[in-house]
């Protein structure tokens, strides 16, 4: 448990020499969920540590595995804006349609926190704009109720 603990601060930290040296020794470390649910590669995508996330992938990674309340890898970088990380998860194949827990989609995230660069990459690689959340709302409602006008001609195809 102290050692899966130590792994996990390594990842938050961004160290890629401590996760490596754990995953070396024990390369199960990869499957593990921290006390909140999180796979080691959703903790890295969400700190922003995109050599991290790279590392992580290579290891073999399950780039669509979510934490514990539905969100994989790709939904946190979409509400919190790492492009760079969204094109790493894409590119290894991650699922822009994923549904979390509360029936939200990435695009709904990266609408909700007017991501215009990160709904536009979704887009661009399918992400349904038709998705309803547990609310019954698309990503274009969201744009319309937080009055964001690029997004809304971005999901309205104008």
């Amino acid at each position: 448990m102290e050692r899966t603990e130590e792994f996990y601060n390594g990842i938050r930290a961004g160290d890629l020499q401590v996760v490596s040296r754990f995953l070396e020794r024990d390369p199960k470390l990869l499957e593990t969920l921290d006390q909140r649910g999180s796979t080691p590669l959703v903790l890295a995508a969400y700190y922003g540590h995109a050599p991290l996330v790279a590392f992580l992938l290579e290891k073999g990674a399950d780039v669509d595995r979510a934490d514990g309340v539905g969100n994989t890898a790709l939904m946190g970088v979409c509400f919190k804006g790492y492009l760079e990380i969204a094109q790493q998860l894409i590119r290894a194949g991650a699922d822009v349609n994923h549904i979390n827990g509360m029936g939200a989609t990435c695009l709904q995230y990266a609408v909700s926190f007017n991501r215009v660069p990160m709904a536009e990459l979704l887009m661009a690689h399918g992400a349904d704009t038709a998705i309803r959340d547990a609310k019954g709302k698309t990503a274009l409602d969201y744009a319309r109720e937080h009055g964001i006008g690029e997004l809304v001609k971005l999901l309205e195809g104008k």
